[in-house]
């Protein structure tokens, strides 16, 4: 069955510029420390980057969760059954997703990604290596309800959300994205998420700091992109990539450096950096048992499974869609 065109329900303005893009981008840079939400890091060019950080050796995330998906497959069938529509959130091009649908025999797959180009791409792909099975890509901002494609609004709903991703979020909007989530698959579904452990520091830096120079070239892929999308004048080249082990919220943390004083503009308005000073462009939680448990709750899911690789790098955790209740 082919890919259906889909759809689209980003905000643009006549230009073309993603409203919501400019928004948090002059607030971001606004503050006393310079910051940009890590979403922005995925336009076209930063997917393709991603994807190349997902191969580099030091990137254990992605080899840790295909080992899950790929091992525990009759678990995943068992605990999920056939015939729901899988909704990826943030869908990207590797081998995750296949491995799911194939264990889980689904009725629809509806990727959800803000990088239309490559939305659209991987859709086809995916389309092509399970020609039976109806694709339904929503260029969208998940971070808010989405409204799903009519044609699977009647079945029971898969979240999908691999990858660590509820990590580069505070803990208050991995809350209000939960709860985003939640209501659009809505009540009986079920959600897949992946959670990246807390482990050796030293790992955990390299992991974000890559010895090939891919990482920092994703950290200032988002620099280019307020340049070409946002007419900015930042001197990207001045700008060095970071990633620190913060030790009091159990996170990694991606900066980009001034190397030196910096003058600059974005969307007609002037902004400027003293030599040291950052934009903090994501943030990477790291998890317990406890913690994910407590992330899941608080947004309105309850743990019903949870699996880990065989070194217990990351784990993956199956939850229902909680009944609200006002007390214990």
């Amino acid at each position: 069955m082919p890919t259906q065109q889909g759809l689209t329900l980003v905000d643009k303005d006549d230009s073309g510029v993603d409203t919501a893009f400019r928004r948090d981008v002059l607030a971001g840079l606004a503050q006393p420390q310079k910051a940009i939400p890590a979403r922005w890091l995925y336009d076209d060019a930063g997917s393709r980057l991603f994807e190349e950080i997902t191969q580099v050796p030091e990137y254990y995330p992605t080899r840790a969760e295909t080992e899950i998906l790929s091992a525990k497959a009759g678990e995943f069938a068992r605990r999920i059954g056939p015939g729901r529509a899988v909704v990826e959130f943030g869908s990207g091009s590797s081998v995750k997703t296949p491995l799911l649908l194939s264990a889980v025999d689904p009725a629809a797959y509806v990727p959800l990604d803000i990088s239309g180009d490559f939305l659209r791409a991987a859709a086809e792909r995916l389309s092509a290596q399970f020609p039976d099975l109806p694709v339904y890509p929503v260029e969208a901002d998940f971070m808010r309800q989405v409204e799903l494609p009519a044609e699977v609004s009647a079945l029971p709903k898969l979240g999908f959300f691999p990858g660590s991703t509820i990590g580069n979020m505070v803990p208050r909007t991995a809350v209000d994205l939960l709860r985003a989530m939640r209501a659009t698959l809505g009540s009986n579904s079920l959600l897949l998420i992946g959670m990246d452990l807390i482990k050796d520091i030293a790992v955990l830096e390299a992991a974000y700091d890559d010895a090939a120079g891919v990482t920092a070239a994703f950290n200032r892929n988002l620099a280019r992109r307020i340049n070409s999308e946002l007419g900015g004048t930042i001197p990207v080249e001045r700008l060095q990539h970071e990633a620190r082990w913060n030790d009091e919220f159990a996170r990694i943390e991606m900066h980009l450096v001034a190397r030196e004083p910096l003058e600059f503009t974005v969307a007609d308005q002037p902004f400027a950096m003293a030599r040291g000073e950052t934009i903090h462009t994501e943030n990477s939680h790291k998890f317990s048992r406890r913690s994910a448990n407590a992330l899941l709750l608080a947004g309105g899911w309850t743990p019903v499974a949870r699996w880990t690789d065989s070194g217990e790098l990351f784990s993956l955790i199956l939850a229902e869609a909680s009944v609200p209740r006002n007390a214990p």
